[in-house]
């Protein structure tokens, strides 16, 4: 099964979806931060579906996407931004970057769990 990197810099997010998502049977990674994220995506080409939140210290999340696909010229992951930001500026910079959901915490997975299981294949 393809892999998920949460990423996010709250440990209580991090732990609550990363443990949902093995709950339902997921291979999960996780980072602290958008550099950290960016650097497990470098060491394993599995991941099929990130899951990142914006605000986050050392590099934020529309940050690390938009590396993931200049730097790293990875256009085949697929990125879900999970953030308390909903601004129209900021999706907007997030579909650019080619983000492909936007959830708006806090995280209810077994809303997000059907559509989270297709971006991950």
């Amino acid at each position: 099964m393809a892999k998920i990197l949460v990423v996010d810099d709250s440990n209580a997010v991090r732990d609550e979806v990363a443990g949902f998502l093995r709950a339902n049977g997921m291979d999960v990674q996780t980072a602290v931060d958008g550099k950290d994220g960016l650097a497990r995506l470098k060491a394993d080409p599995a991941i099929r579906l990130i899951i990142s939140d914006v605000n986050m210290p050392n590099m934020d999340g529309l940050t690390m996407v938009e590396k993931v696909r200049s730097d790293l010229a990875n256009r085949s992951v697929n990125v879900v931004m999970l953030t308390t930001e909903s601004s129209p500026a900021m999706k907007d910079r997030g579909r650019a970057a080619g983000v492909k959901g936007w959830i708006v915490k806090p995280f209810k997975g077994a809303a997000a769990l059907e559509g989270l299981k297709k971006l991950a294949q």
